[in-house]
């Protein structure tokens, strides 16, 4: 169905009214038959709305999803036998997680998605990585939560990993001033989840009056922001720390989610998102579920074209935003851009780091 080389030989951010339209929109319309001829469960929802596939002329007229459908349906567009792994999204104690099924075929385009978006970042070659975690996590082996999948998407890109905290999520600091003396002269990357980087890292050092310097360190994070709003800190105030403690001059957050895990917006060095060929966004009246303008706030609508062995191509999720421009960011890249204002009042707590055991 989805033409890789077509798909992933082109640049990544281009103007979202040209080539991307026509490209995307054909995948698109293709994965929406797919799934209304493989999943009975998403066929039931189209048919109950009438709805026509003559109707989709435009990536606004696909139909979308509710994230919270994904928690009381296994909703598939593959045999049971070709279910390769399941992702978990967090949640709190008594929340039904999200289930997202991938087959090989998903998942491999995950993989090959996220590294075109990363390393439009980080560049092509793989380099030295701290993942900000513990090894622990990674004991699960059926099931995989939205923070596990985190870390063994981004270990792509390490040709060393080390794991910052032990199994009691307390830093290595022996084992930390070992890695970065043995790579003080090449860039480093950093990955991990929002909230755990500020409770488990910075707030520490912090406390310690410690002074840890990784000046040639790019840190990519997500995830978590509900706890950290509630702290009263902002990304703007997070970055500030980070990089007055550690040095850190390149910091990325990024937007996403476990039901289109792959194809994840980056934040440019401006602090906005941006959608790629790979992803797009809408931003719908919380009234009225109409398309909202340029710069009006509204609920915000996901479209992937990753999901080949689940219905989560088009998404409306439970968080608010804003679409600021179409093209003419000033960190240079094309399409559109946009800022995540914060969940919708009743949704629930989801961010990958918001919650989590040991």
């Amino acid at each position: 169905m989805i033409n890789l080389k077509n798909f992933l030989d082109h640049k990544i951010h281009i103007d979202s009214l040209s080539l991307k339209k026509k490209f995307a929109l054909n995948q698109l319309k293709q994965l929406t038959e797919h799934h209304y001829n493989r999943c009975k469960e998403y066929k039931k929802i189209l048919v109950s709305e009438n709805y026509s596939f003559k109707k989709i002329k435009k990536i606004e007229d696909l139909p979308f999803l509710p994230t919270d459908l994904f928690k009381r349906y296994s909703l598939k567009s593959v045999p049971e036998k070709k279910i390769y792994k399941i992702l978990n999204s967090s949640g709190t104690s008594g929340q039904l997680p999200s289930k997202i099924y991938l087959d090989k075929e998903t998942s491999n385009l995950q993989s090959k998605v996220l590294v075109k978006i990363v390393n439009s970042i980080i560049g092509s070659s793989r380099i030295p990585m701290i993942i900000i975690d513990s090894p622990k996590i990674l004991k699960e082996k059926t099931t995989y939560s939205a923070r596990v999948a985190g870390i063994l998407g981004f270990s792509i890109f390490a040709t060393e990993k080390f794991y910052l905290f032990d199994e009691n999520m307390n830093i290595n600091f022996k084992e930390l001033n070992i890695f970065l003396n043995k790579y003080k002269n090449k860039k480093i990357l950093l990955f991990g989840f929002t909230f755990i980087i500020w409770k488990h890292f910075y707030k520490i050092i912090a406390n310690l009056n410690k002074k840890i310097n990784i000046p040639n360190g790019i840190l990519i994070h997500g995830g978590g922001w509900k706890k950290l709003n509630d702290n009263k800190v902002t990304n703007g105030e997070f970055k500030k720390k980070l990089k007055n403690l550690f040095g850190l001059k390149e910091i990325y957050n990024y937007y996403g989610m476990v039901e289109q895990t792959g194809s994840i917006f980056m934040e440019c060095e401006k602090g906005y998102f941006h959608s790629s060929l790979f992803n797009d966004i809408l931003i719908r009246n919380m009234n009225t579920l109409e398309i909202n303008p340029t710069n009006k706030l509204g609920v915000i609508q996901t479209i992937s074209l990753i999901p080949i062995s689940y219905p989560g191509h088009s998404i409306l999720t439970e968080d608010v935003g804003v679409i600021t421009g179409l093209n003419g960011c000033k960190c240079g890249a094309e399409g559109k851009f946009f800022k995540v204002n914060g969940r919708l009042k009743k949704a629930e707590i989801r961010g990958c780091s918001d919650t989590y055991e040991f």
